[in-house]
């Protein structure tokens, strides 16, 4: 969460418009970076209480009672968890990115790989998740390494299809910082293939895009031998 959505949750608190549970439970999460971002799992008490009417609806649809103790505070659970697994809608991530470029006169390539995706697939609304691994090469500028996996959950946090994915990185980056290159490989898993449809649970879907340098085979290769091995 950036400095003015901090800024806006503190109003918030200070109006009352977030409950005192809500506010421990925020606080408890919080987290402040040492560049300058804050996590905290901050939901619109609105949109949770339209989400919950739903939600309970739902549960009442597919056969539950909905009075039963497990489920009292399901919708409200679902509720703050969708906001949360659509957080991403509310980030910039070219700000994101922008925030942090540095003039360096490096021009090889800078790798951050096994990134963490968690998303939700627009099809069916189930999780997919797996790796990332990006790659670009400077021109005259470099980016704070923990803003490659920032913009990364920024689009990850939405519902996606991976291969909208992919391309959205790579162009935040190759429109923002003007690299040489850029190069983005995403492997995961579809939960839409596995608990439901076709049920094959150890497939891995493999999706990949590039721009500049990457184009040219010895380059890419050199990428993809780099992603390939442990050198930690």
């Amino acid at each position: 969460m950036n400095k003015r959505n901090y800024d806006f949750f503190k109003k918030q608190i200070m109006t009352n418009e977030i409950s005192k549970g809500m506010i421990i439970e925020n606080l408890m999460d919080d987290y402040v970076g040492t560049d300058g971002y804050e996590k905290i799992d901050l939901f619109n008490l609105e949109t949770v209480r339209k989400l919950s009417v739903h939600y309970k609806e739902i549960l009442k649809l597919i056969g539950e009672d909905t009075e039963r103790e497990g489920l009292l505070k399901t919708p409200e659970r679902v509720s703050k968890a969708m906001q949360y697994f659509t957080h991403g809608y509310d980030l910039i991530p070219e700000e994101i990115l922008a925030s942090a470029m540095f003039k360096e006169d490096y021009k090889q390539m800078v790798l951050v790989k096994n990134i963490e995706i968690y998303s939700l697939c627009e099809h069916h609304m189930v999780p997919f998740f797996g790796k990332a691994h990006v790659a670009y090469i400077p021109n005259g500028y470099i980016v704070g390494l923990s803003k490659i996996p920032r913009i990364v959950d920024a689009f990850a946090r939405r519902l996606q299809v991976q291969e909208r994915l992919t391309t959205q990185i790579k162009d935040c980056i190759q429109n923002t910082l003007k690299p040489l290159g850029v190069a983005v490989v995403i492997e995961a898993q579809h939960m839409c293939m596995s608990m439901r449809g076709i049920q094959k649970q150890n497939s891995v879907t493999t999706t990949s895009d590039f721009t500049g340098a990457f184009l040219k085979e010895a380059t890419r290769a050199e990428f993809i031998h780099l992603i390939g091995q442990n050198l930690h």
